[in-house]
Parts: C-alpha cells; structure tokens; sequence
C-alpha cells in the first residue's frame, strides 16, 4: 500500500480509498481509521482486507457517522483461526470470519458511530459458499465443509415425530410407550429417522390416518430393538432392523368377523398371533407357504353355531381348524399346516382345559365341537358335534338319548 508524508506535519497520508491491505493481528484488537481521515499507526480500512489472527483477536471497523451508507469492505480470513468483526470501538459484534471464509459487509444506517452494518456471506476464496448458511436437517457445517448429522435425543413419554426430526436418532428410555408417525403424504419421500429402545418395555411405533409401516399398522419395538424409519411418501419401511434375540416372537392381534383373510408378509411374521372378534360365520386365514410355526389364539365369540376359525396356505395341504376360546401350535412345511402337540416327549402326564360343551377341550381337528370336556367337579363329559351325550362321574354313566347295545348287556339291575 503506497503512503506519503504530509509536508505540513509529517504525518502519513493514505490514499482517499483504500483497496487492498493483508492484515495481521496477534492475540490483541486492531481499530481501523477511514484512510480519508489519515492515520498515524497508518490502520486504515481498506475495501478488500485479507486478515490473520493468532490466539483471540479482532477487528473493529471505524466510526459508521464518518462515512456514507453503502460504505462497505470485503473480509477475508486466510489464516488458521475464527476472528471477530465489531463495530468502532468494539461495542456491537458485526460477523465472526471463520477460516477461509469471506464476508462483505456494508453500513445501511450511518446515524451513530456504532452504525448499523449489512452482512453478505461470500463464503470460501471467490465464490464458495456458506457451509453454515447452507446446513439444512441432518447436516451440520464443521468449517467450510458439510458433513452428516444424526443427533441423538432420549425420550421416555409418548411423542408424535415432526418433520424437522429429518436424520435425527431418538432413543427411547421409559417403560412401555408410543411414537406416533406424522402423515406420509406430509413427510414426503425421503424423509428418515433413527429410532432405539433403550427403556424397560415395549415401544410402539405406529402410523396416522391409516399410514402402515412394513405393511402393518403398528410395529412393536422390543428392549434394544433398533431400526431406521424410512418415508416413501406414501407408507413407512423399516431399514437394518436389529431385534433382540430374547424377545424374537412378535404378537399379530386382528378382528375377525367371517369370509376370508390373507395375512400380509408382516402380518404373518408374527409368531403369536391373536384373533378376536364376534363371528358371523366360519373364517379362513390364508398364511404364506413359507415354513413356520405359528402360536395361535382363537379369542373368537363362535356364537350358537359354534362357528371356528381355520388356518390353511390355500395350496391345497392339511388345514387347521380351531374353535373359539382354543389354543393350537402349528407347524407349517409351505403346503400343510399340522398340530405340533401330537405327542409330548418325556411328558408323563397331559392337562387340559375344562372346555365347554362347544368347545371340548380335547377334539378333533376337523371337528372341534365333537370330543371330551369337563362340565362341573367330578365329571368326564362328552360332546358331540355341540350336544352332550355322556356324563361319567363318581356315580355312574348318564347317556342322553337312546342305546343300541349289539352285544347284549349283562350284569347288574336294569
């Protein structure tokens, strides 16, 4: 920068405008002067400065009443450390240049010293941007540079996720609880978040107005059960699915009235599966020929006509019948479902349900309203297809309608 002495006193003279200098500041602060106005340490604000710092330092610009609004300068940081920008006598922060970064500022009030300053971030070298102007959800500027973001909240009370939960990885910590799901369509495709069962109980996460996350209404999350949710805009998936090996059965609960149901891939992962509902006729459940075994519960009300519930792959193998209030495990080869309680190894004794007359608690799998059943203390009962016909009790044999003995009968008053 070219400079001259005044020959009246002696004093450096800058030139009216100033438009280069490369600055240096060490652990201290460095007021500039308008070079209209001279300056003996010769610290005048140039229009384009390159600045260095070393430890906390900064630099204060010059009074804002002693210049025109529009007055501006181009700072760049060429050095390795963060440095302040403040207004004349460092009363008012105006930008913080971080490294390699340009910024263009500029007076837009003139009214006091202090002034008023725009701001207009360059970013790196001539025409690199902001990193921090541009981080957007799940991304965070380190530098000038983007990186990946998934910041980690914990949560112990039912929550509904937002949008602005983009790339964000909650963790559950409570007993059992809820995340509900915003609307696909409002999410839009693309959108993810990282959800972890931290806590003590089971954690739901569940859709909004009729969203199905892989296929089902609801997913339950089990303790240390992991997953990342994604968005397609219009149904949620789950990706990496990590589930803990001590709770691996999954409960499938669905209402039931009559006619035929086909379970969904996911609704069939289910080990466990419960069904409820007061029936108005028999119902067939249609599972995938896949090999599996199936715990299941029919919770049914079969009504006066008994009616039941029937498992089949509709590949034309052996299908499972079970009556209501019944349990049955079933294994599935891909075409047959079978009864996996034929025989119980090692088992010296079986006990059984008390059953109903409807529901005996031994009976056949093509006939589950036939069989034995207990109806009151110290009684063998019999039923079939519904009706009792036999009572064996401590006293004596009752049969309820008539005999055909065709060997004759013998012993005893009659």
């Amino acid at each position: 920068m070219s400079s001259f002495n005044s020959p009246f006193t002696g004093n450096v003279i800058q030139p009216t405008d100033v438009s280069y200098r490369e600055i240096s500041i060490a652990n201290t602060t460095l007021q500039l002067e308008w070079p209209i106005n001279g300056s003996t340490t010769n610290d005048a604000a140039a229009r384009i400065m390159e600045v260095t710092t070393t430890g906390v330092s900064e630099l204060w610009m010059p009074p804002a009443n002693q210049a025109s609004v529009g007055q501006d300068a181009l700072i760049r940081n060429i050095g390795g450390e963060d440095f302040t920008v403040m207004d004349y006598a460092g009363i008012n922060t105006i930008v913080t240049v971080l490294v390699g970064e340009a910024q263009y500022i500029y007076i837009t009030d003139n009214g006091t010293e202090e002034g008023v300053w725009g701001i207009i971030a360059f970013g790196i070298g001539s025409s690199g941007q902001d990193a921090a102007t541009l981080a957007g959800y799940g991304l965070i500027a380190i530098g000038q540079t983007l990186n990946q973001s998934q910041p980690v909240t914990t949560f112990s009370s039912n929550y509904t996720a937002q949008f602005s939960d983009l790339s964000n990885c909650y963790v559950w910590t409570g007993g059992a609880g809820t995340l509900t799901l915003p609307t696909a369509a409002s999410l839009g495709n693309s959108w993810f978040m990282l959800v972890r069962n931290a806590g003590t109980g089971s954690l739901t996460i569940t859709g909004t107005s009729g969203n199905l996350i892989n296929g089902s209404v609801s997913l339950v999350f089990q303790p240390t059960d992991s997953a990342i949710i994604v968005c397609s805009g219009t149904t949620f998936y789950t990706v990496g699915l990590g589930k803990n090996t001590q709770f691996a059965f999954t409960q499938l609960t669905k209402a039931v009235t009559t006619g035929t149901y086909t379970l969904t891939a996911a609704e069939a992962s289910n080990v466990v599966q419960k069904y409820t509902g007061t029936l108005s006729g028999n119902v067939t459940i249609i599972v995938p020929p896949t090999v599996q075994v199936y715990y299941i519960q029919n919770a049914t009300v079969g009504g006066a006509s008994n009616y039941t519930v029937t498992l089949t792959t509709n590949t034309g193998g052996s299908n499972a019948t079970i009556a209501s209030n019944q349990q049955a495990t079933l294994i599935c080869d891909s075409v047959n479902l079978v009864n996996a309680n034929t025989v119980l190894a090692g088992s010296s004794s079986i006990g059984l349900i008390d059953g109903t007359v409807s529901s005996p608690a031994l009976y056949y799998g093509s006939e589950p309203t036939t069989g034995l059943y207990r109806a009151a203390s110290g009684e063998f009962n019999t039923s079939i297809l519904g009706v009792l016909r036999s009572t064996l009790s401590a006293t004596g044999l009752a049969i309820v309608g008539t005999g055909n003995f065709t060997g004759g009968i013998s012993g005893g008053a009659f």
